[in-house]
């Protein structure tokens, strides 16, 4: 390797995103792998970051929408009746 080449490998490895090793059952791995087939995606991994990323988005919007639980509506409450407010 030359030094041109090793300048860019380090460029393209400084800026690769990070990564890390999830485990799954090799069953659930054939049956994603299965799914997968005709949708374009190269690789499992590829198309389970995709499918992680939308569901934790949809978890979160969730959570926005809901920005208190029963207990914590119930708390106020107790607390701004406690004040005189209600």
């Amino acid at each position: 390797m030359d030094l041109e080449e090793c300048k860019k490998r380090q460029e393209y490895e400084s800026t690769r995103k990070k990564y890390t090793t999830i485990s799954i059952p090799v069953s659930l791995y054939e049956r994603i792998r299965n799914v997968m087939e005709g949708t374009g995606f190269k690789s499992v991994s590829d198309y389970v970051t995709y499918i992680l990323r939308e569901v934790v988005s949809m978890h979160e919007k969730e959570r926005l929408s809901r920005p208190f639980s029963q207990e914590d509506l119930q708390r106020i409450k107790e607390k701004l009746k406690a004040l005189g407010y209600l």
